[in-house]
């Protein structure tokens, strides 16, 4: 069991079980949260400056019914889903995708909505998106889901709250929102592929919103390693066979050069 070193030699302990279990695993699957993704401006919504922090958290209640609640929503998104468009993918996304190609990445798991994985390279059908994407629209009556490109696009050609062109309900973006459940179909895809992994990679989650944060646990129970890669606590950390308290980007990119070969990422 490697816990959080008090000294470099804890952490050269850690770094060095990390590559061992990585170069013996042959199923390893990612479970991401927002910390690989901080690392490309993306802010982390339990964050200082996150939406938990300024109690500004959208419902599905008041996008349905409150109007000045439907109209902030839509002029925030109007500005804010251009600029998360424009993200990049950064080393830490890259080096996934280098572990995809290798044949030795079953799955990435993520908790996060910005389809930067996607973006790097990972093929979508093996992206499980927990928390759904902001990058599709649906309507909250009658489920018809819109490129979030089209109703963009909308918007910036005036229409200011876009409706569902279907049934005229109210549209949103598909995304899982505060008190809602997750997908069944997607937590049930995440669960069969941690309990099908020999190692289950976690890489920049605080493990605290269920029922996600029992992912690991499933994968852990099933026989497979457990490695987290996070420069906060998590509850699993006394779990965890290997644990870092670095920057996923860089120890990811570092990863796998180490494991898959010195010259692996010289494009990148």
């Amino acid at each position: 069991m490697i816990e959080r070193g008090r000294d470099k030699r804890g952490d050269d302990e850690a770094w060095t079980k990390l590559v061992s279990l990585t170069a013996a695993s042959r199923r390893m699957v990612a479970f991401t949260g927002a910390g690989i993704s901080t690392e490309s401006g993306i802010p982390d919504y339990r964050g200082p400056n996150g939406v938990w922090a300024r109690n500004a958290a959208p419902t599905r209640a008041n996008l349905r019914t409150d109007a000045d609640s439907q109209r902030a929503y839509w002029a925030d998104r109007r500005q804010r889903y251009p600029e998360l468009v424009a993200k990049a993918p950064n080393a830490g996304h890259r080096a996934l995708v280098h572990f995809a190609e290798s044949g030795l990445l079953l799955a990435t798991i993520t908790q996060n909505i910005d389809g930067l994985h996607q973006k790097a390279g990972l093929s979508p059908d093996r992206v499980i998106e927990l928390h759904g994407t902001a990058h599709r629209v649906r309507c909250l009556d009658c489920g018809r889901v819109y490129p979030a490109a089209e109703i963009q696009h909308r918007q910036e050609m005036g229409e200011a709250e876009p409706r569902c062109e279907v049934c005229g309900g109210p549209l949103r973006s598909a995304t899982v929102l505060f008190g809602e459940s997750l997908p069944p179909e997607a937590l049930r895809r995440a669960f069969a592929a941690a309990q099908s992994a020999d190692l289950l990679l976690v890489v920049g989650s605080s493990l605290v919103v269920n029922p996600a944060a029992r992912i690991p646990v499933a994968a852990k129970q099933a026989g497979a390693a457990l490695a987290i890669i996070n420069r906060t606590l998590t509850p699993l950390d006394t779990l965890a066979d290997a644990r870092l308290w670095t920057e996923a980007g860089p120890t990811l990119d570092a990863l796998a050069q180490r494991v898959l070969g010195e010259g692996l990422m010289a494009e990148d």
